[in-house]
């Protein structure tokens, strides 16, 4: 027996549409879904980092840290904001890069190097993430107080969308498709 009733058409419909856009516009679709499963790796970014600013490294928030271009003083979350950001970045990325190849873009490429690449970008990236809050966290403090460090972390995921999508699709996760006809 069919079951009919307007709530199943209804979903049933909706999912005919998702999938007729996905096969009309397929670049716009990844480009939805890399951005909405993201999500699963920006809250585990923001969860490492509350949890490293109020439990792992809360005596640390005193101590200056400074590295080459990356001066984070007291003012800047001291050695506590570096290891914080450091510590969700990682985390945050490691997540993203299995959502995005198993989910998003399907990718069929070998493992290792993918992996290879895309480290190198997230290294890149992340060198460029570092040293966001030391300029802004400061400043951003008279305006919002403690929520500073939240506010530099939302910058930084929108500099690491503008870098990483494009280095994923076109890159990193190539699918079995796009393999085979660049090998025939």
């Amino acid at each position: 027996m069919i079951d009919d009733a307007p709530e199943t058409r209804k979903r049933r419909g909706f999912l005919l549409r998702v999938f007729h856009f996905r096969k009309k516009y397929p670049d716009v679709y990844e480009f939805i879904m890399f951005n909405l499963l993201a999500n699963i790796a920006t809250i585990t970014n923001f969860a490492v980092l509350f949890l490293c600013n109020r439990v792992l490294f809360v005596d640390w928030a005193d101590v200056d840290f400074e590295w080459g271009p990356f001066d984070y003083s007291v003012a800047n979350g001291g050695l506590a904001g570096f290891l914080a950001f450091l510590l969700a970045y990682g985390s945050a990325q490691t997540v993203n890069f299995i959502v995005q190849r198993n989910l998003v873009f399907r990718a069929g490429n070998r493992l290792a190097p993918a992996i290879a690449i895309y480290i190198l970008a997230v290294v890149v990236v992340y060198f460029i993430c570092l040293y966001v809050p030391t300029v802004i966290v400061a400043p951003l403090a008279n305006i919002v107080g403690p929520l500073a460090p939240y506010v530099a972390n939302m910058l930084n995921i929108l500099i690491q969308v503008v870098i990483l999508f494009p280095t994923m699709k076109f890159v990193v996760m190539r699918k079995h498709s796009e393999i085979s006809d660049r090998d025939a």
